[in-house]
């Protein structure tokens, strides 16, 4: 076992009545590392979230999160957690200053120390401006980032992040993943992060595991999951329905999905073979990505 796993899963389960949500996944998240856990709606991935955040109690299996037991240390665990869950619950009451002081009363911070710490916060996630702002004048991307900065007004050693960026438009999405990014880089915090955004998962998880109801269907550094799993190059056919797919070498792997037929290899020239076939359709040739292989996985 490494000495340095911040988190350690356990065949983890959980029912809801005789629904099995979460069917006894294993891992391991090194401390200072970017983890995400990737699904569809429905996956299970928020409800793995909540028992990190011991905000769920577990069914069965074992999940300890920096040394202390979930279930039987909570309050220890509550102390190193920076939460950030799906929705903007911030206080509307109060202005964006005002949200960071209150919530920092939670962990019993002095009001200087607050004070103090919310300020470099706001301007850390550049809302420095909008202090005395009611937080309903803001927009959805400033919104989100007010709530990454509420999760770390205590300093937690573990940042988590339930669907960040859903909702949110392309532009504001990247303005939070290079606050992320920031966090890693700056701060050196242990990010768990789920999404079922393969671009931000991409992008941002050193490694990462693809949930399949309930269960772990893949696991692993996103490139390395796209080498293994479906090569480095892609031809994707579109408006194929009816056309048989084309007779291929076991070097290239060959899928039908509906009336989309999409060719994975090593090499864009045996790729580009394949493309007088299919005449004037509509057709790419472009590096593999973790969608396919997150379709691949989900399809199997």
């Amino acid at each position: 076992m490494r000495s340095d796993w911040i988190i350690e899963a356990k065949n983890l389960k959980k029912y809801y009545g005789n629904f099995c949500a979460v069917g006894g996944i294993s891992f391991d998240i090194a401390a200072g590392e970017t983890f995400a856990i990737l699904g569809e709606n429905g996956a299970g991935k928020s409800t793995t979230m909540r028992m990190i955040a011991c905000r769920s109690p577990i069914s069965e299996g074992n999940l300890t999160v920096n040394g202390y037991t979930v279930g039987a240390d909570d309050r220890k665990i509550r102390s190193v957690l920076g939460v950030v869950p799906q929705e903007n619950n911030l206080d509307p009451d109060l202005n964006v200053l005002e949200n960071l002081i209150v919530y920092s009363r939670y962990f019993r911070i002095p009001y200087e120390a607050a004070l103090e710490r919310s300020r470099k916060l706001l301007d850390f996630i550049r809302l420095s401006e909008k202090a005395k702002a009611k937080v309903d004048s803001l927009s959805g991307g400033m919104k989100r980032r007010l709530v990454i900065a509420r999760a770390l007004i205590h300093e937690p050693s573990i940042l988590l992040l339930d669907e960040p960026t859903t909702g949110l438009d392309p532009n504001v999405r990247q303005e939070i993943w290079e606050k992320i990014d920031d966090l890693r880089s700056e701060r050196k915090i242990t990010v768990v992060l789920s999404t079922h955004y393969m671009d931000e998962a991409e992008k941002l998880s050193g490694r990462l595991i693809v949930l399949a109801n309930g269960k772990i269907a893949a696991t692993g550094h996103p490139a390395e999951l796209i080498r293994s799993r479906v090569g480095k190059f892609a031809l994707e056919v579109r408006e194929a329905k009816g056309v048989p797919l084309a007779n291929v070498d076991h070097s290239i792997t060959a899928v039908s999905r509906g009336s989309l037929h999409i060719y994975f290899g090593e090499n864009t020239d045996e790729l580009a073979k394949l493309m007088p076939q299919y005449g004037s359709r509509p057709m790419i040739l472009r590096p593999s990505n973790l969608e396919d292989v997150f379709l691949g996985v989900i399809a199997s």
